[in-house]
């Protein structure tokens, strides 16, 4: 379950009770620095949805009752993954949140899955602390054309990891990220390059994880 490795579980997440005040939700929120708290039942159990410092600025702001319940500016209440969901279900959740929420077996709150642990996981997933150098590979968005590029570079190294990106482009221009093996030279590279460019590939940038 990738998705339970990478939370927060909830003995480490700030929550606030839904019976909480909004007062109370801003005090908690000023004293801990975030932007927005989980908010669960009286149980400590249910994920009931998130509670954010802007919108209960704003409600101050208008001359809101601040001793209204947390539950009166409730955000997010659909929000939330499984443990076992999809990893990539995960990016279009979070995509507009500061962290997902997740739920266990038992649609009980399990804690949290934040944007630097996607952050991490992609810097782990790209080998960049392992690696010599990255190559982006633009390539024409032909049948076959990953398979070529790999069996090109694997006659001069091995590969670490691989990404396309740019699969929506009109002009079906495809752009691989490829991460070389530990110990690769900067002439490998450039053999790699021209054997890459006369088979109608084209390194369009070359990044050297040795020298920063």
């Amino acid at each position: 379950m990738l998705i339970k490795q990478l939370s927060l579980p909830k003995s480490t997440v700030t929550t606030i009770s839904e019976v909480a005040t909004l007062q109370e939700a801003i005090t908690l929120l000023e004293e801990t620095g975030y932007r927005c708290v989980p908010v669960l039942d009286k149980s400590g159990k249910i994920f009931r949805g998130n509670i954010y410092k802007m919108h209960i600025y704003r409600h101050k702001a208008g001359g809101g009752d601040m001793d209204l319940p947390v539950t009166h500016l409730l955000k997010n209440a659909t929000k939330y993954v499984h443990i076992t969901s999809s990893f990539f279900k995960i990016f279009f959740m979070i995509k507009d949140l500061p962290y997902i929420t997740v739920l266990d077996e038992n649609n009980n709150f399990y804690g949290i899955l934040t944007h630097s642990s996607l952050i991490d996981l992609l810097q782990q997933s790209w080998s960049i602390d392992q690696g010599s150098y990255v190559l982006t590979i633009a390539s024409p968005g032909q049948k076959g054309d990953l398979a070529n590029i790999s069996r090109g570079i694997n006659r001069y190294c091995s590969i670490m990891s691989c990404i396309t990106l740019d699969i929506q482009r009109e002009n079906n221009v495809r752009r691989t990220i490829m991460t070389l093996e530990p110990g690769v030279s900067a002439k490998t590279v450039d053999e790699i390059s021209k054997y890459l460019d006369r088979r109608g590939f084209k390194v369009v940038q070359v990044e050297d994880l040795q020298n920063g």
